[in-house]
């Protein structure tokens, strides 16, 4: 795999810096915010925040909130120490249906961050001249046999040996392929079957530049935990990958509200410290999520899997979606999340993204029409050719442009997936007075390049970005999200979670191990045994015998518990898109499991009570 011109990410920034570089950029005068927040104050708020909270020393204040109770009573509370009511009564405050007031509540948030000066990070990715090129055996070479795999390892040695030469066959997956996905747009990534649009996605999550993050991929797979619900998979994804920037902007914003003499909304503040507080077990994020996906209504029942009964197959590609939501990461990429409820998940996406600019690229196969109408940008990919980027509004133009028109009756986004295709093509010719004549994909990507919307991009292209511009908060080279302490930490507690849920099975073996020593313990008890004769030496090698075996059918329990273990290794969020599985967002995110040894770390000391009586016994 290797680019021409070596992928460019051309972002809105490249590191993090501390507070005083990275939020302090703008000045704000102390008298100009002077009002309130909120025209119409609650008297005994307005008092517990005069008394209390507005003397304390900004790093105090980031610790205290004033939450209302279920009987409307004002008080002051720690918000490393909200309880799961206390965060779901705020959540249902502030987002009581999420259809709704969603949008209003992500205004809310931007209003206040905005109105004292402090810009949000934002990311644009660019890409210019994208080749990636594999070598691969094709036909009947390519199949996993077991000859084939002797085969691959011979010719392998030879062929290092300068001895025989590959009989791989060169590939060219992406072909020259430029283009700017832009934050504050929701863009969507169009295109037939095997039109690599996975391998695009991988190639911009920074695949080709590990370096880069702060941005996380969304695997069309929903491969889970089966034995954790809803609330605890999300919970542990968000306590792994950390709070990123969140805590260093909240500080400066509440230091400039101080200097300003600003209240805030007393439920937008407790939600935001919360928010950024990290280590939590369970973050008032998660409860949000939960409420803006429609995952409460399921949030304690068991993800499941092909044993366990559990949610449903839309709630676990929701669930999927809501793993990465809860973290930090400002860019999103997302593979195939076709299902039931993409409305709704675009659609409150779409809000996050236009209010505080996100920048995100979705794969659809066959989005219906009210989702298409989402998207404020296309993209079109057609056998490793970028046909169209661009306004959504425009893509029809260009086709037009081109001698193809969408049938009233058709739906926009299954007409750009058919036009490119050599068999469905024709029925789409609108030149009545000209023959058809079929158009390669070749053909559409040269004549974009002169449509006037392929010259636009070229010339934004052309012209170098301006790193002075960027905002030092939008990316981090941090490999983790959180320390390494708080990842062990985060992963013993989902080990220990299913065995204090099973606890009655790791009783009884413990009983049962128990009972089975002292029985072998009283069987080969001897105060005196002589060693003379052949009838001591049957009893000594019947000992040896029993223990032997008991050990070796103890590992094997251990050795199928480790396999069903491993199926799991590859489970829980991805950034490896090749293989499409869920994993790979959370290897690349490395907010856990990381590499399948750093499982097997977790799993180990979980089982050394057991193991440990085991080989006592």
């Amino acid at each position: 795999m290797e680019s021409d011109n070596n992928e460019v990410y051309k972002v809105s920034n490249s590191l993090r810096a501390g507070i005083t570089s990275v939020w302090r950029s703008n000045s704000v005068s102390a008298g100009a915010f002077s009002m309130s927040s909120r025209e119409e104050q609650d008297d005994e708020e307005a008092l517990i925040w005069a008394a209390v909270l507005e003397k304390l020393p900004t790093y105090n204040r980031l610790k205290k909130g004033i939450l209302t109770t279920s009987r409307g009573e004002a008080n002051e509370v720690d918000v490393n120490n909200l309880g799961q009511q206390e965060r779901q009564r705020l959540v249902e405050k502030l987002v009581k249906v999420a259809e709704v007031y969603n949008e209003e509540f992500l205004l809310k948030l931007k209003n206040r961050i905005a109105r004292v000066g402090i810009s949000l990070p934002t990311i644009e990715v660019r890409f210019e001249h994208l080749n990636v090129e594999a070598e691969a055996y094709v036909g009947s070479r390519a199949l996993p046999t077991f000859f084939n795999f002797c085969a691959n390892i011979v010719e392998g040695f030879l062929n290092s040996l300068n001895i025989l030469p590959s009989r791989k066959k060169h590939l060219t997956i992406l072909k020259d392929v430029s283009g700017i996905i832009r934050p504050g747009r929701m863009t969507l990534l169009l295109g037939p079957p095997g039109s690599v649009k996975t391998t695009l996605l991988l190639a911009l999550a920074g695949k080709l530049d590990s370096s880069l993050k702060n941005r996380c991929d969304i695997s069309q797979h929903d491969v889970h935990i089966g034995e954790m619900t809803v609330r605890e998979t999300l919970a542990f994804s968000a306590r792994c990958q950390g709070v990123g920037s969140r805590y260093e902007m909240l500080a400066e914003l509440t230091r400039r509200e101080k200097a300003a003499g600003i209240k805030p909304d007393p439920d937008i503040d407790v939600f935001m410290k919360a928010a950024a507080t990290e280590g939590q077990e369970v973050s008032v994020i998660t409860d949000y999520i939960l409420k803006i996906l429609g995952l409460d209504v399921c949030a304690d029942t068991m993800v499941g899997d092909e044993i366990l009964r559990g949610i449903s197959g839309g709630q676990r590609k929701r669930v999927t979606t809501g793993e990465m939501l809860v973290g930090p990461a400002q860019a999103l990429f997302m593979d195939e999340i076709s299902n039931s409820t993409t409305f709704q998940i675009v659609n409150s996406l779409r809000q996050f993204i236009h209010i505080l600019e996100g920048t995100i690229l979705i794969s659809l196969l066959q989005p219906a029409p009210e989702t298409y109408d989402l998207f404020d940008d296309i993209i079109l990919i057609s056998n490793g050719h970028i046909v169209y980027q661009g306004p959504r509004e425009y893509v029809l133009e260009f086709f037009k442009f081109m001698g193809f028109e969408c049938p009233k009756r058709k739906g926009v986004a299954d007409f750009l997936q058919e036009v490119t295709s050599q068999k469905e093509q024709q029925q789409y010719w609108a030149r009545e007075e000209e023959p058809y004549r079929f158009v390669t994909v070749k053909g559409f990507t040269d004549t974009f390049k002169s449509f006037y919307l392929g010259k636009k991009l070229e010339d934004e292209l052309r012209i170098p970005f301006d790193k002075r511009k960027s905002h030092r908060a939008a990316l981090t080279t941090k490999i983790y999200g959180v320390s390494e302490k708080q990842l062990l930490e985060s992963c013993m507690s989902r080990e220990l979670l299913p065995m204090k849920r099973n606890s009655f099975v790791y009783i009884f073996k413990l009983s049962q191990l128990s009972i089975m020593a002292l029985v072998a313990m009283t069987l080969f008890f001897r105060t005196k045994m002589h060693r003379d004769s052949l009838t001591d030496g049957g009893i000594y090698t019947g000992a040896l015998f029993f223990v032997v075996n008991i050990i070796m059918f103890n590992d094997v329990e251990i050795l199928n518990e480790a396999e069903l273990e491993s199926s799991h290794v590859g489970v829980l969020a991805g950034a490896y898109l090749l293989t499409k599985d869920v994993t790979h967002t959370r290897n690349e995110l490395r907010i856990t499991r990381d590499k399948p040894e750093d499982s097997s770390w977790q799993n180990s000391y979980t089982e050394i009570p057991l193991t440990l009586h085991d080989e006592i016994s």
